[in-house]
């Protein structure tokens, strides 16, 4: 019952709410701000993280392990180049095994990760043409994406994972084979969905024509997304982009989309509920969009620094850029750093050497020289600028190369998330399967410390 007697305008609007919104949003400034020294003082690894940067183990998995340190009992920790494993499969291994017999990999790469052994000839080709069946969307979800008017193209994807949950005939089935059958069901339609509702977003947003191929089962799932998305294609581009899907398929149980899938998952919630959790995750700027921000200021850096050989030119403008003098004085090197990675990130040394080949088609190798100096250049830059600050050494990560890799290949910027989705899928599902495996489940309940000083008596409104 309101006490209050409203006074509205002319159009309706209660002239006070505009004033209520505005003291709301100003009260955070201190109700929903912690002292920083209270992390210090109770001991809190703020973000999970170690003052070193390195996670906070909270977990334990057979799926990724992230390699960047050699940790001796009684010694310090060492640095080492850094290592990827998929089920214990070292990456580069993985990589060079597939493309010495010259075949598609992010197949076997999905398999891999779902099953935890890599599969026979047999296998291997059923589960190809089990994906490649699986491609095709039901009419009404195509339908829906071409009439979504949506300009991100993660939200879409998000609602179109939800609208599967009603085409699954038992979506709350947590019993591992159907797990499966919905990992491996979400593997195939995502490159599908994506490509559908770049499209439309073209379609609707920009007035371009709207051309709509669909999938092809004989085709991998790399060419099928370029074969959807823009028709055309070399065989090159889609070796590149097909390197890409293995490269970001996993990264371990705690990044933060994938852990966002363990944290919904531990409470018993549906996989689609799940994985939906999890594109919103990976949407976020600070995970699934660092390529964006790293091929933006690789176009500013192109035109900011006049010679792209002259070493101290490039040094004298990164130095400007960490001292916030310039771009979008944030003082980052975007693409430089990794929390786990500190000699080298071996899935950007992969993506580089294809990359280099990618840009002798294309036409860009000067573009690509200059990037292999800003690589180089950015390191000891930085190192130099923190000096002391630092304890460990930096390297440029798998997003300094990716963005400039789907430019070469024609890919829309608005499609570089989701790419990303497209090949975490299949971490997400094997993490989903692994915490729903456990005999002994419990939710995932970490503990905040409330750190309000004194309790707060409650007054009558009427003495407010």
């Amino acid at each position: 019952m309101k006490t209050n007697k409203e006074t509205k305008n002319d159009t309706g609007q209660n002239p006070n709410i505009d004033n209520l919104m505005a003291k709301l949003s100003d009260s955070i400034r201190t109700t929903s701000s912690i002292d920083q020294e209270l992390f210090v003082r109770y001991n809190v690894k703020r973000g999970l993280r170690n003052e070193d940067h390195s996670g906070v183990l909270v977990g334990l998995t057979t799926i990724g392990d992230v390699v960047g340190y050699q940790r001796v009992e009684g010694q310090p920790i060492k640095a080492i180049p850094g290592r990827l494993l998929y089920r214990g499969v070292d990456v580069e291994d993985l990589v060079k095994g597939l493309y010495s017999e010259k075949r598609f990999g992010f197949e076997e790469t999905a398999f891999l990760l779902l099953s935890g052994y890599l599969p026979t000839q047999e296998e291997y080709s059923t589960f190809c043409d089990l994906l490649g069946r699986q491609m095709e969307l039901a009419p009404k979800i195509k339908m829906n994406i071409l009439e979504l008017e949506g300009q991100n193209i993660m939200n879409i994807l998000a609602r179109c994972v939800m609208e599967l949950y009603i085409y699954d005939e038992d979506p709350d089935n947590t019993s591992r084979e159907h797990l499966i059958r919905q990992s491996v069901d979400l593997i195939a339609k995502f490159p599908t969905i994506i490509a559908y509702a770049f499209n439309a977003y073209r379609h609707n947003r920009r007035g371009k024509a709207l051309h709509i191929h669909h999938p092809k089962p004989e085709l991998s799932i790399a060419e099928n997304f370029l074969h959807m998305l823009k028709g055309r294609y070399t065989e090159l581009e889609a070796r590149v982009l097909d390197l890409s899907l293995i490269l970001h398929a996993e990264h371990g149980g705690g990044n933060n989309s994938s852990f966002t899938v363990r944290v919904t998952s531990s409470s018993g919630t549906d996989t689609y509920s799940s994985i939906a959790a999890a594109i919103g995750s990976l949407k976020g700027p600070l995970h699934g969009g660092a390529n964006l921000q790293v091929i933006d200021q690789f176009h500013h850096l192109k035109k900011a620094i006049s010679d792209w050989e002259n070493v101290e030119e490039v040094d004298a403008y990164l130095m400007k850029i960490l001292r916030k003098e310039v771009y979008d004085r944030k003082g980052l090197i975007y693409g430089i750093g990794h929390a786990v990675y500190t000699i080298s990130d071996p899935r950007a040394l992969l993506l580089r050497d294809m990359a280099r080949n990618l840009a002798k088609e294309k036409g860009r190798e000067k573009e690509f020289a200059f990037l292999e100096l800003l690589e180089e250049r950015a390191v000891e830059t930085f190192m130099a600028f923190k000096g002391n600050q630092v304890n460990k050494r930096v390297c440029a990560n798998v997003d300094f190369y990716s963005g400039f890799v789907y430019e070469m290949i024609g890919l829309p910027q608005e499609v570089f998330t989701p790419l990303f989705a497209m090949s975490r899928i299949t971490g997400w599902t094997a993490h989903r399967i692994e915490e729903l495996n456990f005999e002994s489940r419990r939710i995932i309940r970490p503990a905040y410390k409330n750190v309000i000083e004194s309790p707060r008596k409650f007054i009558p409104i009427s003495e407010r």
